[in-house]
C-alpha cells in the first residue's frame, strides 16, 4: 500500500519580507522624482496658459477701448466727473476678457468694484465662480478656497500682477484716501517695442511674515485702490528703493520669498508675459540692468544678452 507523502508549505521569512519591502521602497523613491517633475511640468504649463491668456486679454481690452490699456489701481467706483478714471482695477477690467464677464456684472449691482475670487458673499452680492485664470496651481499661499488671503479681511488674491511702470504712470488721488492709476501708454505706443517689455508678472499671491519679507501685508489683492501705502503690499511695483535693484526669484519657497521681487516655486524660472501676449520664462541669473530694461517701457535701452 503507497502512503502519500505530505508536504509542508513555508511562507516567507521575515528577512524575506524585508528584503521585498526595501524594494519597493527603491522603487517609489525613484519613481517619485518622475511623477513630481511631471507633476510641475503640467502647473509650469497651466501657469504659462494663465499669463497667455492675460496678455491676449490685455489686447482684446483695447481694442475695445480706443487702444487703451487696463487702468491699473482703481477705487470702488469710477472717479466723479472723469471718465478716464473708472471704477475698478486691472484684474476687474480684465474679467470679460477672459470668459468671467458675468462676475463683474453681478458685482458692480452691488457697487462692487474689485474682482471676488473665491465663492462667498461679499456686500450682500453671492458669488460662486472662483478665478482659476488668476491663480497658479504651484502656489501654495492662498488659504481656505485656494483664492482668498489669510489675513482677517479674507480679501482675493493673485499669483499674477501687472507691471507698475507699465500700467500706473498717470495717477490721481481722491480726497477720500483712494487711489486711482491710468498708464500713459497706449497699445500701440510702446517706445522699447512690446516684445521687449514685461506687462505681468508672477508672485506667490499670499505671502506671510518671513525672515525674508519681514511684512504681514505682502498679499496681491485684488480689491481697490486706496492710499498710497498699499503700493507695498497690494501690488507687485519695483519703483520703491531696494524694488528697483532685485531680479526674479526662481524656485524659492514661500519662507524665503520676498514681497517686493517676482517669484513662484517654478524651479526653471519666473514666468511673465510681455507687452505683445507672448510668455517667457526668466531665470533668476538675468542681470539687475537686464531686468530693469525689461520692465521699462520706455528707456531705449537694448536688452541684455542673458535675456
Amino acid at each position: 500500500m503507497r502512503t502519500l507523502s505530505s508536504r509542508t508549505r513555508r511562507g516567507f521569512t521575515l528577512i524575506e519580507l524585508l528584503v521585498v519591502i526595501a524594494i519597493i521602497a527603491i522603487l517609489i523613491g525613484l519613481l517619485l522624482p518622475a511623477v513630481q517633475k511631471v507633476r510641475e511640468a503640467a502647473a509650469r504649463a497651466t501657469c504659462q496658459n494663465n499669463l497667455k491668456q492675460i496678455g491676449v486679454a490685455i489686447h482684446n481690452y483695447a481694442s475695445s477701448n480706443q487702444d487703451k490699456i487696463p487702468p491699473g489701481m482703481a477705487g470702488w467706483t469710477p472717479v466723479s466727473g472723469n471718465n478716464q478714471y473708472p471704477g475698478g482695477n486691472f484684474h476687474w477690467h480684465l474679467l470679460p476678457y477672459i470668459e468671467q464677464g458675468a462676475l463683474p456684472q453681478t458685482l458692480q449691482t452691488g457697487g462692487i468694484y474689485y474682482t471676488w475670487g473665491a465663492a462667498g458673499s461679499v456686500n450682500g452680492q453671492t458669488t460662486s465662480t472662483a478665478v482659476k485664470t488668476y491663480r497658479c496651481p504651484s502656489d501654495p499661499t492662498p488659504s481656505g478656497d485656494g483664492a482668498r488671503s489669510n489675513n482677517a479681511g479674507g480679501w482675493p488674491v493673485t499669483g499674477y500682477f501687472r507691471n507698475y511702470f507699465m500700467f500706473d504712470t498717470t495717477d490721481a488721488i481722491q480726497t477720500s484716501g483712494h487711489h486711482w492709476t491710468i498708464s500713459k501708454f497706449t497699445i500701440a505706443n510702446f517706445p522699447d517695442g512690446t516684445s521687449n517689455t514685461v506687462g505681468v508678472v508672477e508672485r506667490y499671491a499670499d505671502l506671510l511674515p518671513n525672515s525674508v519679507s519681514g511684512s504681514q501685508y505682502s498679499g496681491l489683492y485684488t480689491h481697490h485702490g486706496q492710499d498710497r501705502a498699499h503700493w507695498g503690499y497690494s501690488q507687485w511695483a519695483p519703483v520703491y528703493g531696494q524694488w528697483s535693484n532685485g531680479v526674479p526669484q526662481s524656485g524659492v519657497k514661500p519662507q524665503q520669498a520676498a514681497y517686493y521681487l517676482p517669484n513662484s516655486g517654478h524651479s526653471a524660472g519666473v514666468q511673465v508675459a510681455l507687452m505683445d501676449g507672448s510668455v517667457r520664462g526668466v531665470s533668476g541669473s538675468v542681470s539687475a540692468n537686464t531686468w530693469i530694461y525689461a520692465i521699462t517701457p520706455d528707456d531705449g535701452q537694448p536688452m541684455g544678452s542673458n535675456w
